[in-house]
């Protein structure tokens, strides 16, 4: 009889599904890129209530908040390659659809899911600045640009810090749905692995075992940081 769990199996498979971790990194370091870029836009967008560009943010955020991430994947990775055959059809272009790697939809994807989430958080904690330190800082003659390096983001970034890394760490997780798009990262490996030996179980429980250790480690990156950025609290006066 075949034993119904292979505890020694599940570590036989690690090294091999550590082969694929690059991947999977890689997706998750560029997807933080383009939400960090795109979130942040998005975020002083909204707050500077630019026309049209504002209400643009508000349905895109809308949209992607309110649709599973694996609907945007598929979206992403059948719709921009028919949207290139239209233009190349329509125009006379050549862009060469076939030769657009599936990592890249998958990037691209991710990376807007996590705009759209970021955009709210960045959003907050720019809103949450003291508005007497900002006017403070102008009636210096700052200009805007330095208001916003010098005043706002560096205490958006301390109260930012921590619900921007638990996105991150989803972010992580969700690269597990990349193969939609044709990526072979460390989920589907071991799907694929599991599909010739048939353990199923011992497959997914060493692929825990990996996310797991990732994401402890980046919990103790992210409480490193924030106590490296925090802002003191100021000690209160003592009445004589």
């Amino acid at each position: 009889m075949a034993k119904l769990f292979d505890g020694a199996l599940v570590i036989k498979q690690l090294p091999k599904l550590l082969k694929y971790l690059p991947t999977t990194l890689y997706l998750t370091l560029f997807a933080m890129i383009i939400g960090l870029v795109v979130g942040l836009l998005i975020a002083v967008i909204r707050i500077a209530k630019v026309p049209v560009l504002s209400q643009l943010s508000v349905a895109f955020v809308s949209v992607i908040r309110g649709t599973p991430i694996i609907v945007q994947l598929y979206i992403t990775y059948f719709g921009i390659p028919i949207a290139l055959k239209y233009i190349n059809y329509y125009h006379g272009t050549s862009y060469d659809v076939n030769n657009i790697p599936g990592i890249v939809f998958a990037m691209l994807a991710l990376g807007l899911n996590q705009a759209a989430f970021d955009s709210e958080t960045f959003r907050s904690a720019i809103l949450s600045v003291d508005k007497g330190q900002i006017e403070a800082a102008r009636s210096m003659g700052m200009s805007g640009g330095q208001v916003l390096r010098r005043v706002i983001l560096p205490q958006a970034a301390t109260v930012a810090l921590l619900p921007f890394g638990n996105s991150v760490i989803n972010l992580l997780k969700g690269t597990s749905l990349a193969f939609t798009c044709s990526v072979v990262e460390i989920t589907a490996a071991a799907k694929i692995m599991a599909g010739k030996s048939y353990r199923y179980f011992e497959a997914y429980c060493s692929i825990a075992i990996i996310y797991w250790v990732i994401t402890f480690i980046l919990e103790r990156v992210l409480a490193g940081l924030e106590r490296k950025i925090s802002i003191p609290a100021q000690p209160k006066e003592v009445e004589s």
